[in-house]
């Protein structure tokens, strides 16, 4: 089950430097220069997740196999990428295939790092990318509702759902609003599936990253206060990083050293933790865990999902054949000292076809094929 993140913003903001430090890798070319990344560039990270580390100190397997999401390092938007400007399309395109946005914006100042609009604004920043996105997907709309209306007029079924999707996101994107905010609710099943389909551009989550300064790292500038703002009136979230730390932080091997890194400039944790929990939470996601002396794994899967449903992401065997889920809470695996401990305690749930999986749940699934 994939899910990942698209990094965008405009050129020389840090957006390959983080990619770099997300990663581990020098796979995105980082240089002062705007389009310095012509493909976008793909990497897996681990999620950091402390309940994984306790399972693994408790069961000791033989294996680990920890939750993951991709991030895509996009090349740099510019004003004027709706209208071809710079790379254009071919970014709007990259933007279209992920599944939400992190939204990189340069929060600190400095002569040797060109900024492609002159001066240091990341709200203004912010609001280029944005009307780019809402540009294209505005043109995209209007030149099919015509023959959607038509249709509709003449007794087309689905494409009077297209429309009745379509004609309020019309009128958001005319007064400046993102399509997410004219989404169908997700209860209209036939709605949310055509609204889905449009792959807009602005219907994806967003998650502002501030990209600052070292000595701004561990409590922002004006510059992330203002996107604090600007993220708070929208209903979205924003975090606080320094993509040069991070880069310093990517390059020490040991998890002390790390530590001690930190420490020293105040962080209690890299703000690539933070981007990835930010980037998990914004996708809707949560993890459940199986466990045993071979592999203790996390499994993603999104948050309002059955036991069934949640089964098929390990094998679609285990959905079609589904009979029902032991299950123990984190909190009882741990505070019974594991699976049989859980038994003896009567702490082992079995759960059918219409049970809620829990963040956190240990799953063992029966299954009949």
């Amino acid at each position: 089950m994939g899910f990942n993140c698209g990094i965008v913003g405009l050129p020389n903001v840090g957006k390959s430097t983080l990619f770099n430090a997300l990663t581990q890798t020098i796979a995105a070319q980082a240089a002062n220069f705007p389009f310095c990344t012509i493909e976008p560039n793909t990497g897996r990270v681990a999620v950091p997740d402390k309940r994984l580390d306790k399972l693994v100190e408790m069961v000791n397997p033989k294996s680990i196999v920890p939750t993951q999401l991709e991030f895509v390092d996009i090349a740099g938007l510019v004003k004027g990428a709706s209208k071809g400007e710079g790379l254009g399309n071919q970014f709007l395109a990259n933007i279209r295939e992920t599944d939400a946005v992190i939204h990189v914006l340069r929060c600190f100042e400095d002569d040797n790092i060109t900024h492609v609009e002159g001066s240091v604004d990341p709200v203004r920043d912010a609001d280029i990318v944005k009307t780019e996105l809402m540009i294209a997907d505005l043109e995209s709309l209007q030149k099919r509702i015509d023959q959607l209306q038509k249709k509709a007029r003449a007794g087309d079924k689905d494409a009077a759902v297209s429309v009745r999707v379509i004609e309020p996101i019309i009128a958001a994107l005319n007064q400046g609003r993102p399509a997410i905010t004219a989404a169908p609710d997700k209860a209209d099943k036939e709605a949310y599936k055509c609204y889905k389909m449009l792959q807009l551009l602005t219907s994806k989550p967003v998650l502002y990253v501030c990209n600052v300064d070292e000595d701004s790292a561990a409590t922002g500038n004006k510059y992330s206060e203002a996107v604090a703002e600007m993220a708070k009136a929208e209903g979205a979230e924003s975090v606080i990083i320094s993509a040069e730390i991070e880069s310093e932080v990517a390059q020490l091997e040991s998890a002390e050293e790390k530590k001690d890194f930190l420490d020293a400039l105040g962080l209690e944790e890299t703000g690539l933790a933070k981007i990835i929990h930010a980037g998990y939470n914004l996708l809707g996601l949560q993890t459940y865990f199986t466990a045993g002396p071979k592999e203790v794994r996390a499994w993603t899967f999104v948050k309002g999902m059955k036991a069934p449903q949640c089964a098929g992401i390990i094998h679609s065997d285990f959905e079609r054949g589904f009979i029902r889920a032991e299950t123990i809470s984190y909190d009882d695996y741990v505070k019974f000292g594991g699976e049989q401990g859980c038994r003896d305690a009567g702490k082992i749930r079995s759960e059918g076809k219409d049970y809620l999986v829990q963040d956190g749940d240990l799953m063992n699934f029966l299954f009949n094929v």
